[in-house]
């Protein structure tokens, strides 16, 4: 990961911002503090946090799971039946 400090930060934002957006790399944002922080998209932000609410669902990784398992031929046909 990609550190640079609070100063360098404050004179490229903008790129810093394009480049976590473009590139899906997060930057770690450093200070003589020691509180560091870490830079990261929307985007990337919005997929940890639906990662994180799927994964307290009980047995929802699981399913997900046995799902990716399930040959794409029983998944081409609708069937009102299924059980969900």
């Amino acid at each position: 990961m990609t550190a640079i400090s609070v100063t360098k930060a404050r004179e490229n934002i903008y790129q810093i911002l394009a480049d976590v957006n473009s590139n899906s790399q997060p930057i770690t944002i450093t200070n003589n503090r020691g509180k560091n922080g870490v830079l990261i998209s929307e985007e990337d932000w919005n997929a940890i946090q639906e990662t994180l609410y799927l994964n307290s669902i009980p047995g929802m990784t699981e399913s997900i799971i046995e799902a990716g398992r399930e040959p794409i031929e029983e998944c081409l046909v609708y069937n009102p039946d299924e059980e969900w």
